[in-house]
């Protein structure tokens, strides 16, 4: 194999051929061939690398500090250290809220976390939506530079919607949508200024949309109902809870929509650009997607890009007919005895280079949570060891590099132009097969997953695994889809 391998390189290396087309072997072999420069960041902003969806609530997404996004320039961008860090106290707070209890040594740690830690939102995809209607601005149109996928750029004319244009997180693991309001607590910030929107109102301590905020009902102050929201990793939003004009995609509004109108943080959002949370969680009537489901149907999709050099696309409602036989699917897990905001699904079993892991499916009980906002997939401590060992076994030839601190296995590609990288795949109940994209299995020269302190706690699926696929969240058959190559 070694043999053919070679060959097959110096072919690729004459012929110039992007490395993305070829396989090392045929598929049994579970080799591909890629490009280690196709998984670096690049200092402009590639456009679409696909062409998009046919969809009516299509909208560009982004990572918050790539290339691509309207927040890279607002801030310095943290470096790996730091978003592995907040990485490891978004897990934390999301295992604590799942299990419902922690014994002391684990409140012990936590309390050391939050006391040592500036929680900042350093990661994760963002979009841009439009609030409400100023008084001072109408809609029209505007001409927009695009750029393409073959490199090149296109120009044309779209519909501007009214309002202020926000730039926020996409977070499924949040319920309540909330921006930053003027005046805002941390400034500089872009905020929303509800006083000069023509359509902004807040709700009454009695209304039945305040009593709809369930647990994150925070009082009432001058007979205005305020809400308190808190993310898993830690940063908490609280104000007044009203409802304005939400413009998202092309030309396409939802009126009357739900928000918290944000006073005060803890925390720090990450960037000056970013405005606020998208809340896609699955346990309340307040998410984008239970407010949009009369008109859009009961579900959205994501395609977070392979870097952030490249933008993805965020949808609300199904796909099309001949789009949705396209995806693999697997039942929602909804037990009742943990909160419903996070979205899991049963991970069955994982392969790496074609080959099954030996690894009990019992290990994988707890579920596993899909998190837009978590970077490193985490699993059972079990099932990583294997996958550790058969991923270094697959890697053999290549130099080893020093860990990178929650990433163990780690390499030096230094002078290595192509990799011939075993692929990795996921196993989902019903047989829901996911194969990462290279992207999902290489993160800064490592492999790209890490272990839970167990085999208890449940396993995580992070955006860098679910990066290229588009990621289908069915509400309302109750079931999650993945569409691999689609961004």
């Amino acid at each position: 194999m070694a043999v053919a391998f070679l060959a097959l390189l110096l072919l690729l290396l004459l012929s110039g051929s992007p490395p993305s087309a070829f396989a090392a072997g045929d598929g049994e072999h579970g080799y591909t061939l890629v490009e280690i420069s196709s998984l670096q960041e690049k200092d402009v902003c590639s456009g679409h690398r696909v062409p998009v969806p046919p969809n009516r609530t299509w909208v560009p997404l982004s990572l918050l500090h790539g290339s691509c996004s309207p927040a890279s320039s607002a801030r310095a961008k943290p470096t790996l250290a730091e978003l592995l860090r907040h990485d490891e106290h978004r897990v934390e707070d999301i295992h604590r809220r799942l299990s419902g209890f922690a014994d002391e040594k684990r409140k012990k740690i936590k309390k050391r976390a939050a006391g040592s830690m500036s929680t900042q939102m350093n990661s994760g995809p963002v979009l841009d939506v439009n609030m409400g209607t100023l008084s001072s601005t109408s809609s029209q149109s505007e001409v927009v530079f695009q750029p393409t996928a073959t490199g090149g750029s296109s120009i044309r004319r779209r519909w501007r919607p009214p309002g202020v244009r926000q730039t926020v997180m996409v977070d499924t693991a949040s319920d309540v949508p909330w921006v930053q309001c003027r005046p805002c607590s941390k400034p500089p910030c872009r905020s929303f200024d509800p006083a000069r929107s023509n359509t902004y109102a807040a709700f009454r301590c009695n209304s039945t949309d305040c009593a709809r905020l369930g647990p994150n009902a925070n009082g009432c102050f001058r007979n205005q109902c305020q809400y308190r929201a808190s993310s898993p990793d830690g940063l908490t939003s609280t104000g007044t809870y009203g409802s304005d004009v939400l413009a998202i995609g092309p030309a396409r509004t939802i009126r009357r929509f739900k928000f918290g109108c944000s006073r005060a943080m803890r925390g720090s959002i990450g960037s000056a650009a970013a405005g606020g949370i998208m809340a896609l969680g699955g346990g309340a009537q307040t998410t984008l997607v239970a407010q949009a489901a009369s008109a859009f149907g009961n579900a959205f999709s994501y395609c977070i890009p392979p870097t952030p050099s490249y933008p993805g696309f965020f949808t609300l409602g199904s796909p099309i007919a001949a789009a949705s036989r396209r995806f693999v699917r697997t039942p929602l897990v909804r037990d009742g005895r943990s909160p419903a905001t996070f979205h899991r699904v049963l991970l069955r079993a994982v392969s790496v280079a074609g080959r099954t892991l030996d690894v009990p499916p019992q290990l994988f009980a707890a579920g596993t949570v899909l998190d837009s906002r978590t970077t490193i997939t985490r699993l059972p401590l079990t099932a990583y060891q294997a996958l550790r060992a058969a991923f270094r076994s697959s890697m053999a030839a290549y130099r080893k590099a020093p860990r990178k601190g929650i990433l163990d296995t780690c390499f030096n590609f230094t002078g290595v132009p192509v990799v011939n990288l075993p692929k990795v795949a996921l196993v989902f109940d019903r047989n829901a097969v996911l194969e990462l994209d290279p992207s999902g299995i290489l993160f800064n020269d490592c492999l790209a997953f890490a272990s839970n302190a167990d085999d208890t706690a449940p396993g995580i699926l992070g955006n860098v695994q679910q990066q290229t696929i588009e990621v289908l969240y069915d509400l309302a058959t109750s079931s999650v889809g993945f569409r691999r190559l689609a961004c």
